[in-house]
């Protein structure tokens, strides 16, 4: 499996990217989720600048072939809402409350993706940020731009920038993370009260393996512009599915791995209102999954994650389809979890009621200790995994 996700021409840990980056300046707050900045435009002491780029990735792939299969033009508002969390919830994890600005980058296939496929994706946008203003959650759509870029992307790719101000000693670094802090882990799955559908937990990372692990070679034929004809065919769509499949969950397959990522950000934001102080740290669990939170230890020290919430249905569809290792499963996908808060005991109860309060699963799964280097272990009913 190592070697078909490689052969594919993606990464878990994206290591070209660290080594890339490795020299620049890492901003005030070294081991912050995200980078923070002085503040530039305010020179406010008191305030720091923040600003993030993510997008939907490969997942505007499976959006391409549903639409095409189903005509379903709601998977390109799904695939706004995938580039608007990814961005959102990594600003979370710095205690970013708002209000937020966002720009959307779009580069499109024009003969693939037409004006009504950009019209739903923009509109879709707008739509999102009318749906997070009724939890307290403000965004600023400043446009963006929209290219037509068919000799560089095959399809399409919805990609965005957000940015926001505010005040440094609302930051959530993990300079606080410490031996004796638990993890509690929030449930990327089920249907939270702020959701119209049931989700699966996909998330936005992941996207090439689970296409290809789970789809039928024949939409390899039918759809040669959603691959790169320089892969080998022998790991070019090996699954036994097609789109519309029907599973044990509400979702047909097509749907189960296009689920909109859910964002965190009402759940977030009234933790924070109750309990700035007793928050260590806080980590989305997206690229690495639950690796993840290795990169931002602030000190030699060990997360044992050893009662994770169990695992949904899209995963072990994903690890039945592909026969992957556990170890990697645990390392490219969220597993169920994509959202995790380092704090103590008590606190961690009043989270999970919290949780709770948005039809949220969580639940404390695992703790920290010193340890003579930095690593994260997994203790599961499959076995124990390192990560260092």
């Amino acid at each position: 499996m190592n070697d078909r996700y490689s052969q594919r021409g993606v990464s878990a840990q994206k290591e070209d990217v660290h080594k890339a980056v490795a020299k620049l300046d890492k901003g005030l707050f070294p081991n912050a989720f995200c980078k923070v900045y002085p503040d530039y435009w305010g020179n406010d002491p008191d305030y720091c600048n923040l600003m993030h780029a993510d997008g939907a990735g490969t997942k505007s792939i499976l959006a391409y072939m549903y639409w095409k299969e189903t005509g379903d033009m709601s998977v390109w508002k799904g695939i706004a809402i995938d580039s608007i969390v990814m961005n959102i919830d990594d600003l979370l994890c710095v205690g970013a409350t708002g209000p937020f600005t966002y720009s959307s980058t779009i580069g499109r296939n024009k003969h693939l993706i037409p004006g009504d496929v950009i019209s739903a994706i923009i509109n879709g946008t707008q739509e999102y940020f009318n749906d997070l203003r009724e939890y307290g959650i403000d965004v600023h759509f400043l446009g963006g731009e929209t290219a037509d870029v068919g000799d560089v992307v095959r399809t399409v790719i919805v990609d965005g920038t957000m940015a926001c101000r505010m005040r440094r000693d609302k930051l959530v670094t993990t300079e606080k993370m410490r031996a004796g802090d638990v993890v509690v882990s929030l449930a990327s799955y089920g249907q939270a009260s702020y959701e119209t559908r049931y989700n699966s937990g996909m998330g936005s990372n992941g996207l090439t393996s689970a296409r290809h692990e789970m789809l039928h070679k024949q939409y390899a034929e039918k759809y040669p512009e959603s691959v790169d004809p320089a892969l080998p065919k022998d790991v070019v769509y090996n699954g036994a599915y097609t789109l519309t499949d029907a599973t044990e969950t509400p979702l047909n397959v097509g749907q189960m791995i296009l689920s909109p990522t859910r964002t965190y950000a009402p759940v977030v934001l009234k933790i924070l209102a109750a309990h700035f102080d007793q928050i260590h740290g806080i980590i989305h669990c997206s690229g690495g999954g639950q690796s993840k939170c290795l990169h931002y230890l602030p000190a030699p020290l060990r997360v044992v994650k050893h009662n994770l919430l169990p695992i949904p249905p899209l995963f072990n569809l994903i690890q039945q389809s592909a026969g992957t290792e556990w170890r990697e499963m645990y390392q490219v996908f969220n597993m169920g979890q994509r959202l995790e808060i380092f704090t103590d005991k008590a606190t961690a109860d009043a989270i999970i009621e919290i949780a709770s309060s948005f039809n949220i699963d969580a639940q404390i799964s695992g703790f920290v200790e010193n340890a003579p280097a930095k690593e994260v272990v997994i203790e599961s009913n499959h076995g124990r995994f390192v990560y260092n």
